[in-house]
């Protein structure tokens, strides 16, 4: 059996509220990460102000099982939307390392057309000499990144890590 629909409009009230506090935490701890302080400052305020609203409804009514269903649910719910939202957004940069047996070159000149900055080392692996091409890109272009270097060297060995830009350097589009 169903509740009354105020307790229901209660618990979908507190989800969407915990749903959207959760969002914000991690749009939150990635402008943190990015060090972008007045940015994070302002999104931990709403955030904070989102999380009374939400805990205080949940308090006035602990004898609601939906209410803590509600929270609970949108706690979980803000996970999937913070992960989908911070994939979306894609904020900062990496540095792509592609590995080639035989196409590095190619890869570093065609990349470095594109505009990207690319650096390039001669390094020895499992069978023998390779090249690796280490590309700085922003997180938006890593698609694109990936496109060049598979359509040159479908055999390719690729690993991302996001980085934090501290000085000089070429980084395409800022």
């Amino acid at each position: 059996m169903l509740p009354p629909m105020s307790v229901l409009t209660s618990a979908l009230l507190i989800f969407g509220l915990r749903m959207a506090n959760i969002t914000l935490d991690t749009l939150r701890l990635m402008l943190v990460v990015q060090r972008r302080r007045a940015l994070s400052a302002l999104v931990g305020f709403f955030q904070a102000l989102i999380f009374v609203l939400a805990l205080g409804t949940v308090l006035q009514n602990l004898d609601s099982p939906w209410n803590i269903l509600g929270y609970a649910g949108g706690y979980a719910a803000g996970i999937l939307a913070g992960m989908a939202l911070e994939e979306r957004l894609a904020i900062g940069f990496s540095h792509v390392r592609i590995v080639s047996t035989e196409h590095g070159s190619q890869l570093a000149t065609a990349l470095r057309t594109a505009g990207y900055g690319v650096t390039e080392l001669l390094g020895h692996g499992k069978d023998g000499r390779v090249r690796v091409v280490i590309c700085g890109a922003r997180r938006q272009d890593l698609q694109r990144v990936e496109g060049i270097a598979t359509e040159i060297d479908a055999r390719c060995f690729i690993t991302v890590e996001d980085v934090r830009p501290l000085r000089r350097g070429y980084w395409r589009g800022v």
